[in-house]
């Protein structure tokens, strides 16, 4: 089977779809060395998405011959190398497909990671939320199926999109490896020292926007012990302003620690050191930062209302995203009991393994190979 990829973000995007693309790629591809891949991208930059996808068994990466309209090939052009080159069955993997592939003959998934544009619309400008409905209308249109990364993203897709639920199939995201091997305590201790991390903290990971709800968490501090600290890495945005003010008037900047370039390798280990994982966003596609610290062996306390309860399963607590006074409640509980810590951590492990790269590939060549043989 030659299967192509929207491969895009897997060489240009350093976060979310990147990571999606890039995990789903290489899982597939090395768990089945036998197909070929085509990893198709308007241009490729000279860094470790590069290094890593081009080490991978039977994957060609393919530009446009014509860098000046490269955004329109994608849009469109693609079309015709997908057929030059044989490739049977194409996955976009970042909710667009290309003008013409029905007519192609060439076989579509298509992935729908959340609807949050239209959920909640307040956070995108209105262009934006524009250009997103359209290609993905389209897109769910032209798909011969859909793959959502969570139960809540297809109850979207049907309620919002009126998308047929026979064509929707929920195929989870696994995280990187990474987060599953037990760094070394000397790389920890390297870690503890270059960010000056205390003995035990609260560790919360993501965008600092409003949708992720830092607030909530920072609210919490105040009704939990003066000796928990809390530990925030993400990129900033305006957002971050509101949330330093509400610490700057309630005298937290000794609790609370922004780490915003943190790099990628060092970020297994701020997980394994922390007393507990809390996620308290809104609104979640899926919500990967919950499965990297159930692999990290850390607790976890998430918000309830979008499919954090899918990424975390029955062991980690949930709360209102709206109760600051419920999230300090569980904080207190679990920090201050350690059997409960420990039935978490284990829980969690186990639960983790829903998400093993080796059920989920098995899924997707499933799918690839029930959509390509389906008249």
């Amino acid at each position: 089977m030659i299967i192509g990829y929207d491969a895009k973000r897997a060489f240009l995007n350093n976060t979310g779809l990147g990571n999606y693309s890039r995990w789903l790629i290489k899982a597939v591809a090395t768990l089945y060395p036998e197909e070929h891949y085509k990893l198709y991208t308007p241009k490729t930059k000279d860094n470790q998405h590069l290094v890593l996808l081009s080490k991978l068994p039977n994957t060609d990466t393919i530009e446009p011959k014509g860098k000046l309209l490269s955004s329109w090939w994608r849009t469109k052009g693609i079309v015709k190398d997908l057929q030059k080159d044989g490739v049977q069955l194409y996955h976009g993997l970042s909710h667009e497909l290309p003008l013409g592939i029905v007519q192609s003959g060439v076989k579509s998934v298509l992935t729908v990671h959340d609807l949050i544009f239209m959920r909640y619309p307040q956070y995108y400008g209105w262009i934006n939320r524009t250009i997103y409905e359209t290609k993905l209308k389209y897109a769910c249109k032209a798909a011969d199926q859909i793959v959502a990364i969570s139960q809540k993203t297809k109850d979207d897709l049907i309620d919002l999109l009126q998308v047929d639920p026979n064509k929707i199939d929920v195929i989870y995201q696994g995280c990187d490896k990474a987060f599953t091997l037990n760094q070394s305590d000397a790389q920890k201790a390297l870690v503890r020292k270059k960010y000056q991390l205390p003995k035990r903290y609260l560790l919360t990971v993501g965008t600092i926007e409003e949708r992720k709800n830092l607030l909530l968490l920072v609210k919490a501090l105040l009704h939990t012990k003066t000796s928990v600290p809390l530990i925030v890495v993400g990129k900033p945005t305006k957002y971050l302003e509101q949330v330093k003010h509400f610490i700057q008037a309630n005298n937290l900047n000794s609790r609370v620690t922004f780490l915003h370039e943190v790099r990628f390798a060092e970020l297994p280990s701020i997980y394994q050191l922390a007393t507990i994982f809390v996620y308290p966003s809104r609104y979640e596609g899926f919500g990967i930062p919950v499965l990297e610290a159930l692999n990290s062996g850390v607790p976890v306390i998430a918000a309830m209302g979008s499919c954090l309860e899918e990424a975390g399963g029955p062991n980690c607590l949930y709360v209102n995203p709206d109760d600051d006074q419920d999230l300090a409640k569980k904080i207190n509980k679990v920090w201050n009991t350690p059997a409960l810590r420990q039935q978490m951590i284990e829980k969690g492990f186990e639960y983790a393994h829903n998400f093993d790269d080796e059920k989920l590939a098995a899924q997707l060549m499933a799918l690839y190979q029930n959509t390509l043989h389906h008249a």
